[in-house]
């Protein structure tokens, strides 16, 4: 609601802080909507690194098209920091 604007100021910030909630709960959804936002800057800093990794667990949950985003966002890193985000999503675990 926040991303949008629905019923609630648009506040991209405050989008991100909501998603990032639910993503750590582990909803595939809002680990999509957080990769976006990382990758994008929307509501938090550009970060190639975070968007991966949530893409990435997004993806290992079959959730259509986070694969491709995550495909996407690769192009823009190192190496070394695609070896990062992998070792993130490894290591990740739902919050409680």
């Amino acid at each position: 609601m926040y991303f949008k604007g629905e019923g609630v100021p648009k506040d991209h910030r405050e989008a991100a802080r909501w998603y990032r909630m639910a993503a750590e709960q582990g909803y595939a959804n809002a680990q999509v909507n957080l990769g976006a936002s990382y990758f994008a800057g929307s509501g938090l800093p550009k970060d190639y690194v975070q968007a991966y990794m949530w893409f990435n667990l997004a993806s290992s949950q079959g959730f259509e098209g986070a694969s491709e985003r995550r495909e996407i966002v690769a192009q823009f890193m190192t190496p070394a920091q695609i070896a990062q985000a992998q070792a993130l999503s490894r290591n990740w675990k739902p919050k409680e």
